[in-house]
């Protein structure tokens, strides 16, 4: 069984439903039986021709399928696909896109457990570690601790919730985190350990209130600098929310 998750503006036309769970090995399968089940949702994906209409966006566990084999994606029991309508004719700033927070949330867990033991076994090579892990992902656009993410899914201990939102605040949180801890591996190396263990407790700290509180104090920066009209922060809050605390799906 795999989750179809339906955005706002077509919930009408889905008997209400935020999310539908089908049988499907597909994309293109997964929209047939929704549109089966659903026929009102037709109209608003397919055009005339049953061409999928251009601004549908579809996602599978975050990744747009025109990265992958379009319709032709293959599912796996607990995948979660995402329907995401692009705005039209309005602002030019790009609009949320699915986000699994879940992985976000196992980032923030990983941080916290490796810098505690980091700490426990006077280690600054595990927070050299973990700092190169946080750029590694800041770079590649994803959690830097992505593997643990899928294993854990595997092994079913976790389960995707992804919800619209944007990458950005995250990639520059995540950033941040790995700027901060190689301050901290520095001060640590050069004979400061109270500054540099402190300075790591700091990203600890952080980390604990995004996993426990759902706020991310990176994101937060994030936003305020895109208020301040600073080059190179575009993203915009999304409407409703409060920067750094998590949107609703």
């Amino acid at each position: 069984m795999i989750a179809v998750r339906i955005p706002s503006a077509l919930r009408p036309y889905a008997g209400g439903q935020k999310e539908v769970t089908l049988d499907a090995v597909s994309v293109d399968g997964a929209l047939l039986a929704l549109t089966e089940r659903y026929p009102g949702l037709k109209p608003h994906l397919y055009d005339e021709a049953d061409t999928l209409r251009q601004y549908v966006n579809l996602f599978v566990n975050e990744q747009d399928v025109r990265s992958l084999q379009g319709g032709k994606t293959s599912l796996q029991s607990g995948d979660r696909m995402m329907i995401a309508p692009s705005i039209a004719g309005g602002s030019e700033a790009e609009p949320p896109r699915p986000i699994d927070h879940s992985a976000l949330r196992v980032n923030q867990a990983a941080i916290i457990v490796f810098l505690l033991v980091a700490f426990i076994f006077n280690a600054a090579w595990l927070v050299a570690g973990v700092a190169a892990i946080l750029w590694t992902g800041t770079l590649l656009t994803r959690p830097g601790f992505q593997p643990v993410y899928r294993g854990l899914r595997r092994l079913g201990w976790v389960r995707p919730e992804v919800v619209q939102d944007h990458p950005q605040p995250h990639r520059f949180a995540q950033g941040l985190g790995a700027a901060f801890l190689s301050l901290a591996l520095l001060l640590l190396l050069g004979g400061a350990s109270a500054v540099g263990w402190a300075l790591a407790w700091v990203v600890a700290g952080l980390a604990a209130l995004n996993l426990f509180a759902g706020f991310c104090a990176g994101c937060a920066v994030y936003y305020w600098l895109q208020r301040a009209a600073v080059p190179g922060f575009s993203a915009q809050l999304p409407p409703g929310t409060t920067p750094g605390r998590r949107p609703r799906g």
